[in-house]
């Protein structure tokens, strides 16, 4: 019998269930997961009775209630420590990229809708200064991250898939689906570290399953 419930929306397109996901699956907690089919803008009416804020992830586990992916990655943390670097220093380096993602990036949030069934095709039209701007401290983000911390393994900090790389993980797939251009070497290796992780496969395979009737067209008709 499972400890609890993970609410997520539709697989193709949420960016923000694919990181609470990671970090549930990661922590090895042992929930049943609820997929609702999004509306898209904020309009999926089903959230506003099954999550506290109408939003997804929301996490129920043993009579916790859990919501927002930060709040998730650090009550997954206290179940599984590994999910941050066990340095107190990289510790906090984590934690800082974490947040930087969480709050910020609008501009290739809007610019690149999450949408796992597109497939290397870059934009037909030309991307404005702010959306290379946040392309560009991406970039450095993980260049950095990969010089400094990750010389054990494939990933920000080394060998383990932590929370941080799930924070960053639907950017990846973002990259990979709008063939997102003047990513660095190691940017690039990294993205493929993250895509080739059995949850992420598992992740893409669930999504290509799921109804062509969830489909949204304001996210399909991107040129």
């Amino acid at each position: 019998m499972a400890d609890g419930r993970l609410v997520i929306g539709t697989q193709r397109y949420s960016s923000w269930s694919l990181r609470g996901w990671l970090m549930v699956k990661l922590a090895g907690l042992n929930v049943s997961t609820q997929v609702v089919p999004l509306e898209g803008a904020g309009q999926t009416k089903a959230l506003k009775t099954l999550s506290p804020n109408g939003c997804v992830p929301y996490l129920e586990h043993n009579g916790v209630q859990v919501w927002d992916s930060l709040s998730i990655a650090e009550y997954c943390a206290e179940q599984a420590p590994a999910l941050w670097p066990a340095d107190r220093c990289e510790r906090a380096v984590a934690r800082s990229l974490s947040a930087e993602m969480h709050s910020g990036f609008r501009g290739v949030r809007s610019t690149f809708p999450m949408n796992l069934g597109r497939d290397a095709r870059p934009l037909a039209t030309p991307l404005d200064a702010d959306v290379l701007k946040d392309i560009t401290r991406i970039d450095a983000i993980w260049t950095d991250a990969r010089t400094r911390y990750g010389q054990g393994g494939p990933f920000l900090f080394g060998a383990q898939f932590g929370n941080v790389d799930a924070m960053f993980a639907p950017v990846v797939s973002r990259f990979l689906s709008y063939s997102v251009p003047g990513l660095s070497e190691a940017s690039r290796a990294y993205m493929q570290a993250v895509r080739h992780h059995p949850l992420m496969q598992e992740w893409y395979e669930a999504a290509a399953r799921e109804p062509e009737a969830w489909h949204l067209d304001m996210y399909e008709s991107i040129a």
